[in-house]
């Protein structure tokens, strides 16, 4: 699943500090090999470069 920016999403990174938090895409890149990484931003902050397999879709987004 494709992820685009001002999406809710949960990032599931056990080395973030913002594991298991709900964010808000700010930025999607495309790598150079076709695959996208995103930017998500947090209240404390935010984490880059962040692949799509590490994001799930939050259930705030259908509110």
């Amino acid at each position: 699943m494709s992820f685009e920016k001002d999406d809710a999403v949960v990032l599931h990174d056990k080395h973030s500090e913002f594991d298991g938090e709900v964010g808000t895409v700010t930025q999607v890149m495309e790598t150079m090999f076709g695959d996208a990484t995103y930017t998500v931003s947090f209240e404390e902050g935010q984490e880059t470069g962040v692949p799509e397999d590490q994001l799930e879709a939050s259930d705030e987004a259908d509110e």
